[in-house]
């Protein structure tokens, strides 16, 4: 057996998590990778919402969807994560089984846009209230830029302190790697 690097173990998470019918978020679309990985999980009959707060986000994930045929599954915003409550129409609470979010900046964008310890929890609680039981909520923290460990300490601290009878919590990461290795959050709802 080897262990699962952190990419390929956030997407087995996901696998575990969402099926043909279901409804996912992608909460920071960058370049559309996971928006693309989700879309075909949930199949014809389900549906991706993605956020992101740059315009070049949206470009990319929606050529990337256009490209596999996809773009019919999916529902873009250029809005932040923050808004997931409001913008998920209402008859979908309750059903969202999964959501990935890739902290950090837009690899290959602009450095100084990045996501925050304030807007990536309030993303957090909203789906926790939105979510199906057993909903998973992935959150791959890059921490080694500028505001990263603020970032980061804030979202151990807030997940660390989840009643577990609310949610599961789940930290993997390798700890001993050199600059600042990207790390995995996981949270299951429980009810």
């Amino acid at each position: 057996m080897k262990l699962d690097r952190i990419l390929p173990f956030a997407r087995l998470l996901l696998q575990n998590a969402v099926c043909e019918g279901n409804i996912a978020v992608d909460g920071t679309m960058g370049n559309g990778h996971d928006t693309e990985f989700l879309a075909n999980l949930v199949g014809d009959s389900g549906h991706i919402y993605g956020f992101d707060i740059q315009e070049r986000a949206i470009t990319e994930t929606s050529k990337r969807l256009k490209s596999a045929e996809l773009d019919s599954r999916c529902t873009l915003f250029l809005a932040g994560h923050e808004q997931i409550k409001r913008k998920i129409p209402e008859q979908y609470h309750g059903q969202v089984t999964g959501a990935i979010f890739n902290l950090g900046y837009l690899p290959g964008g602009d450095k100084s846009i990045v996501t925050t310890e304030k807007t990536t929890i309030e993303a957090i609680e909203q789906l926790l209230d939105i979510m199906a039981p057993e909903g998973i909520i992935v959150l791959v923290i890059y921490h080694g830029h500028p505001g990263g460990a603020v970032e980061r300490d804030a979202i151990l601290d807030f997940t660390g302190s989840l009643p577990q009878e609310r949610a599961h919590v789940l930290q993997y990461r390798f700890i001993n790697q050199a600059n600042n290795p990207p790390f995995i959050v996981a949270i299951e709802k429980r009810q």
